[in-house]
């Protein structure tokens, strides 16, 4: 629940206002909805530092708390999609919010230019240095996208996504970036799956090559990993899901927002808070116990590093 301007950008056009008419108050109080009602159904939450303080006050008692430390966004002066900080937030602040994790996303590709990826590199090992030094487990996000500025849902990049995520996976599980935690995408996109249940009719690729990119992701992670929904429909999210566990993958959970809540979004813009509150209590809940039953199979985090406990 850390999206930002997305968010404002999706209530605007739900409500048929400008972004900038949202206020500031309406994002805390859409974070306090959420946060509130699917909380006792999640082990925790991610909310970030600008809209979602005052919601980490109403999580449940089971939940622990991520919180963002970058910009919404990427700087879109230059190429590259380089990553920027939240100026005024470090590490050591976001362990005294009561945090429980750090969580940073980055726009990565290992097709980029390589000053830009070494620049990307450089970044991260900052950021990992501060949290090990602050003793905060640090969570990395990063997101695939077409250099040369293709359809990032589209076939042709469909066709190329196994292998920048695993070649990213493969790259951030280095010791020396001191990532605990890899979020990653899911190295397919069912849409373009043959015989997936969400199935457009452009293949991409069969099930059992879906699946073996799946082992091959899995296999380069030498870090515990979760999967990201990547704001894709809870339909499509759960079957990536079930491919998953059908490839014996020792994914660790997920760490997915959108996928349970964003289509309360023109409940709330339309409206208000009360309505969205009763579709949260509803079909929330359907969203996130669906992925909850669909993460049945995941492994504990600790197993990826050859423990056998805590």
């Amino acid at each position: 629940m850390d999206q930002r301007g997305s968010l404002q950008k999706s209530i605007a056009a739900a409500a048929g206002i400008k972004s900038s008419e949202v206020t500031d108050e309406q994002m805390q109080e859409f974070k306090i909805a959420v946060t509130r009602i699917l909380t006792p159904h999640a082990s925790a939450i991610l909310l970030d530092p600008e809209w979602g303080l005052p919601a980490t006050k109403v999580r449940s008692e089971n939940a622990g708390l991520l919180l963002a430390y970058e910009k919404s966004g990427y700087d879109n002066t230059q190429p590259g999609r380089l990553p920027d900080l939240l100026p005024d937030v470090s590490a050591q602040r976001i362990k005294n919010w009561g945090a429980d994790a750090v969580k940073i996303l980055i726009y990565y590709t290992p097709y980029d230019d390589a000053k830009v990826n070494e620049i990307k590199h450089a970044f991260i090992e900052r950021i990992g240095s501060e949290c090990h030094a602050e003793e905060i487990p640090f969570f990395l996000e990063f997101i695939g996208y077409d250099p040369k500025g293709g359809d990032e849902k589209g076939l042709e990049f469909a066709k190329i996504k196994p292998e920048i995520v695993i070649k990213s996976m493969e790259e951030f599980s280095k010791p020396h970036y001191r990532v605990d935690v890899l979020k990653v995408e899911v190295p397919i996109n069912a849409n373009y799956v043959e015989g997936s249940s969400v199935y457009k009719g452009q293949k991409a690729y069969s099930w059992e090559e879906s699946l073996d990119h799946f082992r091959r992701a899995a296999s380069v992670a030498k870090k515990p990993f979760i999967y990201l929904s990547a704001g894709v429909s809870n339909d499509q999210f759960t079957e990536s899901l079930r491919m998953a566990a059908d490839a014996g993958t020792d994914f660790s959970g997920v760490l997915c927002g959108r996928a349970t809540w964003k289509e309360g979004i023109p409940v709330y813009a339309k409206q208000g808070v009360k309505a969205l509150e009763d579709w949260l209590s509803t079909e929330g809940v359907k969203n996130i116990n669906a992925v909850n039953a669909a993460i049945a199979p995941a492994k504990p985090w600790y197993a990826k590093l050859g423990l056998t406990s805590v």
